[in-house]
């Protein structure tokens, strides 16, 4: 026989488990977020902090980063790697403009994560995105290595002086047997570049060679440091300084920093410098 205290308890638990059914009944669904996806970029996340953008150079992969997640901890790092490059399939890269897409893909992911205007920092061509996020207020501040802002500067021409030649290069890369067996080989010898798509390549460099962002970087809201390499030979890094204050001019706020003697990848030739550099910027 029960007694009164165990059938109240009964009751009391029929309440609750009732009341309980009924605030689940009429509570919201609540819709789970679906993972990122995208048929032009990959990103892999690491570690936890602030958002940081990390964004390689042509051809290469996230894996130039990997002594910067190293050395500087306490960040939630976002390492984007556009597909074609470094022995991920092409897919919607294979054919047509890849840079301004690019730019789109990337700030899509950064609505769909809810970053809240991260820190950008690209190498190279990845540069370039960097810069066009900025641009565009994606960007809480911007870290160009070895860019400048017009992608033919980099081998001393212009936009508008290396375009048509960028195009016809473009057409014997990927429209010639010849061409896309010499681009190849360039791109097998090249660091963190083995198993790159040729023809994602060949698209890339056509486009940069037609993009000039300089007149526009005075329009840049974040700040924006750039670091870019130099040799030893004093004569040529003050060339190289001469070219790339000259290229930056219009933002009148930005940071140049010379590293040397380095190649064109600062960040294995000088990790100790570069890291101290992108610690003060991460900081700033």
């Amino acid at each position: 026989m029960q007694t009164p205290f165990l059938r109240m308890s009964r009751r009391a638990m029929l309440a609750v488990m009732g009341g309980s059914a009924t605030a689940l009944a009429l509570r919201p669904s609540i819709a789970l977020a679906a993972p990122f996806a995208s048929r032009r970029i990959a990103v892999t996340v690491r570690g936890s902090g602030k958002d940081v953008l990390l964004i390689p150079g042509l051809a290469s992969g996230p894996g130039i980063w990997n002594g910067q997640l190293t050395a500087l901890p306490g960040y939630r790092y976002h390492l984007v790697q556009v597909r074609g490059f470094a022995r991920l399939a092409p897919e919607a890269n294979a054919s047509g403009p890849l840079i301004a897409p690019l730019v789109d893909e990337i700030a899509r992911y950064i609505d769909a994560e809810r970053l809240k205007r991260p820190a950008i920092v690209g190498h190279s061509m990845g540069g370039t995105l960097a810069m066009m996020l900025g641009l565009r207020g994606m960007a809480g501040r911007v870290m160009v290595v070895d860019m400048l802002p017009a992608g033919a500067g980099m081998v001393g021409g212009t936009a508008q002086g290396m375009g048509y030649l960028a195009d016809q290069l473009s057409s014997y890369f990927t429209g010639t047997k010849a061409g896309r067996g010499y681009l190849a080989q360039i791109v097998g010898q090249a660091p963190g570049a083995q198993g790159s798509d040729p023809d994602v390549v060949a698209n890339a460099l056509r486009d940069l060679a037609n993009i000039d962002l300089g007149p526009q970087l005075g329009k840049m809201n974040a700040p924006l440091s750039v670091v870019y390499a130099v040799g030893a030979d004093a004569v040529q890094a003050a060339e190289i300084t001469r070219r790339f204050r000259a290229a930056y001019a219009a933002n009148k706020g930005a940071m140049l920093t010379a590293i040397g003697p380095s190649g064109h990848v600062v960040m294995a030739d000088q990790p100790a410098r570069f890291n101290a550099a992108l610690r003060d910027f991460l900081k700033g």
